[in-house]
């Protein structure tokens, strides 16, 4: 069981899937939505509502 990078969501055995930048560090997903939001419009977590890790403010 591992959590997703951007949501925080716990992901399945199975499910989502890892996406490995090119220094090595590893990136845990749990849906396509979350890849696109944190690599391709550069969203942060703290400021997307939907996150568990939302911050108000």
């Amino acid at each position: 069981m591992s959590t997703c990078i951007f949501c925080g969501k716990t992901i399945e055995p199975g499910t989502g899937f890892i996406f490995v930048k090119n220094d090595g560090k590893s990136l845990d997903f749990c849906s396509k939505k979350c890849e696109k939001n944190l690599l391709k419009l550069k969203r942060k977590p703290i400021h997307t509502k939907w996150s568990k890790f939302y911050q108000k403010g």
